[in-house]
């Protein structure tokens, strides 16, 4: 199973955020900026990866649901439960 065609374009925009605000994260560290500052940018970083692990899980939710692949099995109801606790 891959990323769907229309979900791509939100999840890469998503993981460049989150890159961003990483980066973001590390040069308040390296400043020696106040802690509740550099708790709340991380909490920015936590979204922006959950919302695109999300995009994840709905793009693979919607072609488990639609018909298989050619020669694929779809995916079980296991393997969904199995992503989406890997985000919990």
């Amino acid at each position: 199973m891959q990323v769907d065609e229309e979900a791509v374009g939100a999840v890469l925009n998503r993981l460049r955020r989150a890159q961003g605000q990483l980066s973001g994260v590390i040069a308040m560290i390296e400043a020696g900026r106040d802690c509740k500052d550099v708790v709340t940018q991380l909490a920015a970083v936590s979204r922006a990866l959950d919302r695109a692990g999300f995009k994840i899980l709905a793009s693979g939710m919607r072609q488990c649901l639609a018909e298989a692949e050619e020669g694929a099995a779809p995916m079980t109801e296991a393997e969904l439960e199995k992503m989406f606790l890997t985000l919990a």
